[in-house]
């Protein structure tokens, strides 16, 4: 998982990326690719 300051760029890398915010950070989450998951916050 990567930590990065903004997610913008990284949820448009494949398109079933979803911008999640859980517990007051927020996540990119990807059911079929799981290689794409990053975390801000």
């Amino acid at each position: 998982m990567k930590v990065r300051n903004s997610l913008k760029s990284l949820r448009g890398r494949h398109r079933n990326n979803r911008l999640v915010r859980r517990k007051g950070r927020v996540y990119v989450i990807n059911k079929t690719n799981r290689r794409f998951k990053a975390r801000q916050g």
